[in-house]
């Protein structure tokens, strides 16, 4: 593959655009087409970026034989038959998060991938963060011993999309997003604490999700807010591990907490990175220059430019600078543990991965389905 990898993105709406504007970015990167079902948002697109083409039928530009990748960046129940289109036609895909609106769609264009012999990438940032890069080697170099607790946390105090003022009705109505909190926040935060410590296997899944605070009625009724405010976990994982979720789209707190990981020898927490442990039989808590390291790794090992995000790592990988991070094996556990949680809630118990596995469907919804728009 040449030095420039030629990239097709599918949907030019709020996530696409955010993905042009990181391409734009990487010089490796050119966008040589853009397909949305809304004319005037493949023209905008088109001026703004530079892109030559722009298609109303993403089929279009999957038929191109010059496109090295497409990039997904439609709402969640599309993903799946757009990713596996794409997978189909012999194109690389990176997606957004979440992976899917269900365990089954998400493991569907997994075994897609591998059908095709194509390389399938979700858009995990957080995974590329300075402080999860810089816990990652804490992990690895064995300084938490024998990890057996793990937390994800993430929090906004009001911060819904649409009823709360940013963002579509797209993203609360369950048919076409399939989540709330954990798809839009919680998906990132699992997928984090997936990678730190490991992707053990998940054994089963307890969860709860809650809809409680008030919003204006005019954008609940037109949205069909459907999904949850807040998402509840607790994960047993293989090797004793054991991992609870919280996230809150709103919430009457103030959001003083964090993600973390706890081992036999020593723990950390991620905003900010903090490193905890015993010293010379007294109890120690410790920080770290980030910056400072960061620019050194730079300069002394020339592959960590391809890590600085989610797609600068993509485009390297592509191009073969750097192996390619297996975000998809995280986000079909993040998937499984997520639809396990939603699960749980409805059950009101404990639910088995075998059980989730069985018991997932599909969710994924026709394509070409216009998205809905605010008046």
């Amino acid at each position: 593959m040449s030095e420039c990898i030629r990239v097709g993105v599918i949907g030019a709406g709020q996530i696409g655009t955010s993905h042009l504007n990181k391409y734009r970015d990487i010089p490796q990167a050119r966008v040589v087409a853009v397909s949305d079902l809304f004319p005037a948002k493949i023209a905008t697109a088109k001026e703004r970026f530079g892109i030559a083409d722009g298609y109303e039928d993403f089929q279009d530009l999957l038929a191109r034989e010059d496109i090295d990748a497409v990039d997904v960046c439609v709402h969640n129940n599309k993903h799946a038959p757009i990713a596996m289109a794409a997978l189909a036609a012999g194109k690389n895909v990176y997606c957004e998060k979440p992976m899917a609106g269900t365990y089954r769609d998400a493991e569907s264009m997994f075994q897609a991938a591998r059908k095709h012999g194509r390389r399938l990438s979700i858009q995990m940032g957080t995974v590329f963060s300075q402080e999860s890069r810089a816990a990652k080697r804490i992990v690895d170099e064995g300084h938490l011993g024998r990890i057996y607790y793990a937390r994800s946390f993430g929090y906004r105090r009001r911060g819904r999309p649409f009823v709360d003022g940013y963002g579509t009705a797209n993203f609360v109505d369950r048919g076409i997003c399939a989540g709330g909190a954990l798809f839009d926040m919680g998906i990132y935060h699992i997928a984090n604490i997936l990678f730190l410590v490991g992707n053990p296997e998940v054994l089963s899944v307890t969860g709860a999700t809650h809809q409680e605070l008030d919003m204006y009625e005019d954008r609940r009724a037109f949205s069909n807010y459907s999904v949850e405010e807040m998402g509840l976990g607790w994960v047993r994982l293989a090797g004793g591990i054991s991992f609870d979720i919280e996230e809150t789209w709103a919430v009457h707190h103030d959001g003083q907490e964090s993600s973390k990981v706890l081992g036999s020898r020593g723990g950390i927490k991620l905003n900010p990175l903090a490193f905890f442990s015993s010293l010379a039989d007294m109890p120690m808590s410790s920080t770290f220059d980030l910056g400072g390291s960061n620019t050194r790794w730079h300069s002394c090992f020339p592959e960590t430019v391809w890590y600085d995000s989610s797609q600068q790592h993509w485009i390297g990988a592509l191009l073969g600078k750097v192996p390619l991070l297996p975000t998809a094996e995280f986000a079909l556990n993040t998937a499984l543990i997520s639809e396990g949680i939603y699960m749980s809630s409805r059950l009101g118990r404990e639910v088995p991965a075998a059980e989730i596995r069985e018991k997932s469907v599909s969710t994924a919804i026709d394509p070409y389905t216009p998205e809905k728009v605010w008046a």
